[in-house]
């Protein structure tokens, strides 16, 4: 495990680089944004239908929903007592308790946990990464997180989480998988190898715009006191109730080893814009993306470990 972390910290790394010296006629911006544009809108729909159609939806996909809903309520209902006793001491602005309560709820399941999970336990896991992404996480953030973001923050006007929903194309390949999937439409060949050529360029990229994305310049020692719970309960506390919710389900073996990982992953990187949007503190977030980020390098091989025995 160790050893895979460390390839995919090679792309990361790459990403980082890229963004330092990417050609001048084109910002580094421009070009995480193309890089994440051609992912969101084109790569990652493909692998959702190539993966969920032919995918058994059973009652463990059940089971894999309700677990990462279980993870997602108790880092935020977590984080917010962490920030009650915060303000006691030394009072956080209402910008830096919504990036912290956005830091800690939500995982980086799909940018990070895709090509970990598919490097350690193969192919095989992206069903479980897509299901406990999609089922549960992406929606409860656009609708639920952007309530806590509003709540936080302010904007220039309140957002529809119905809308919001509407304008992520992975979610709509979910809904076109499923309805494939459950009609029982067989999947052309021609069909099938041109979404799996599409699917296979999603790993690299991923970790490359992750890597992108990542503010190494924001983090500050004297931030160290207000990441420590985001760090703590985003990587420990919740994949460890994440891990004995899917047991008590009936998920075992490498299910139950994808989801906790799932579970167990860094800060996702997508906060960013909401805190941009809802006028959060960004610089705060980022530097819990880079901070849990580099830590999960050591707890992530952690948990794999431990689950292997």
């Amino acid at each position: 495990m160790f050893n895979v972390m460390l390839q995919m910290a090679l792309l990361i790394i790459a990403g980082i680089a890229w963004q330092r010296f990417a050609p001048d006629h084109i910002s580094a911006t421009s070009h995480r944004r193309a890089l994440t544009d051609l992912v969101f809108y084109i790569l990652l729909p493909a692998l959702v239908i190539d993966v969920l159609w032919q995918a058994p939806l059973d009652a463990d996909t059940f089971s894999i929903q309700l677990t990462a809903i279980t993870r997602l309520a108790t880092a935020a209902g977590l984080m917010w007592l962490t920030l009650q006793l915060f303000n006691r001491v030394q009072p956080l602005s209402r910008a830096q308790q919504g990036a912290l309560m956005l830091a800690a709820t939500f995982p980086n399941a799909t940018y990070l946990g895709l090509p970990v999970t598919s490097e350690v336990l193969g192919d095989w896991a992206q069903e479980m990464v897509l299901k406990f992404d999609l089922f549960a996480c992406t929606p409860i953030l656009l609708s639920v997180g952007m309530l806590m973001a509003q709540t936080y923050g302010k904007s220039e006007g309140r957002s529809n989480p119905f809308a919001e929903l509407l304008r992520v194309p992975p979610l709509w390949a979910l809904l076109v998988a499923c309805l494939l999937n459950l009609t029982h439409t067989p999947q052309p060949e021609m069909i099938g190898h041109a979404l799996h050529t599409l699917a296979g360029g999603v790993v690299p990229l991923m970790l490359i715009a992750l890597g992108m994305s990542i503010r190494w310049d924001t983090f500050k020692p004297s931030l160290i006191p207000k990441l420590l719970p985001v760090c703590i309960i985003g990587l420990l506390v919740a994949p460890l109730t994440a891990m004995l919710v899917a047991e008590q389900l009936g998920l075992g073996g490498h299910t139950l080893t994808a989801i906790t990982l799932l579970s167990a992953m860094p800060t996702m990187v997508f906060g960013v814009i909401i805190c941009e949007r809802y006028h959060l503190d960004g610089a705060l977030y980022a530097a819990a993306v880079f901070s849990t980020t580099l830590l999960s390098m050591f707890t992530l091989p952690a948990w794999f470990q431990y689950l292997s025995h």
